[in-house]
């Protein structure tokens, strides 16, 4: 995708140097965005910062599990750019950190040694909060934002032997859903993008468990971000989309149709029983 309103529009993506995120940030580029590279992979995001080109992107080492390091890399891509438009939170620690061969043999709660629970927690739900809330200020300044963040299907959040890299998602699904409607009317969206099932990157581990030839490209993840970062996005905040059901050939209120709706699942919750019918907004 390529709209006259995504040209020179500046976007910041974690977890860059990975499979999801350099597939995200050629595709950004590709669509005339200029894009800051986040990634804790120094030499990888030099390689592609290399190969993407200085004019159109910025390179910045970072770990988002750090406050510091998140409010430093928003700063320098303002300095940088002048503002930023977009924020992808898409760096995550994958179930192969815990076991290689987690698809075979089921994570069991004695495998998760309370320093790897946290370090998930501070990667995949965490991170994501360090770096919307350096990001956020600026962009209510400017009345225009998108934070786009990625978490996964219901399946993998629920799923035995998918901790603790589920419940941190699930936790980044729930804070997303809140986090827009903090900031509905602000100019600021917030949505959520999963692939779908299991994509072709290094966090599936090539053991033969699954048909790499039948997973889901990274490269799918792009046209859903591409329209939530256009202009054409500003109506749509607090969603969840399936990148593997959508369709780019179709009318774009079709695709959406097709592999949208609201993050968190909401309808899937009974009301609570709260004095007085509910809190006062």
């Amino acid at each position: 995708m390529s709209a006259p309103d995504l040209d020179n529009r500046i976007a910041l993506i974690t977890g860059a140097a990975g499979g999801i995120g350099q597939a995200l940030a050629r595709a950004f580029v590709g669509a005339g965005l200029r894009v800051a590279l986040c990634d804790t992979s120094k030499d990888a995001l030099l390689r592609l910062h290399g190969e993407l080109g200085a004019d159109r992107t910025i390179a910045l080492p970072m770990d988002v599990s750090d406050p510091a390091s998140c409010r430093d890399s928003v700063n320098r891509t303002i300095s940088h750019f002048g503002h930023l438009d977009v924020l992808v939170n898409n760096a995550a620690v994958g179930m192969t950190t815990v076991r290689e061969d987690h698809m075979r043999r089921v994570v069991q709660i004695e495998d998760i040694a309370p320093d790897l629970w946290a370090r998930f927690m501070a990667v995949n739900l965490s991170g994501p909060f360090y770096m919307a809330h350096a990001a956020v200020p600026g962009m209510r300044a400017r009345k225009f934002g998108r934070i786009i963040n990625v978490t996964t299907s219901f399946f993998t959040m629920l799923n035995p032997g998918f901790s603790p890299y589920g419940p941190a998602k699930s936790g980044l699904e729930a804070w997303s859903a809140s986090l827009a409607g903090e900031l509905k009317g602000s100019g600021i969206t917030v949505n959520v993008v999963v692939p779908g099932g299991p994509t072709d990157t290094p966090m599936v581990p090539d053991d033969g468990s699954m048909e790499r030839s039948q997973m889901i490209r990274p490269e799918k993840m792009a046209p859903p971000m591409l329209h939530l970062a256009s202009d054409a996005g500003s109506a749509i905040t607090g969603m969840r989309f399936v990148a593997a059901k959508w369709d780019s050939s179709l009318p774009v209120a079709e695709a959406i149709a097709a592999s949208g709706g609201p993050a968190g699942w909401p309808d899937l919750a009974k009301n609570p029983v709260w004095p007085g019918g509910g809190p006062k907004r």
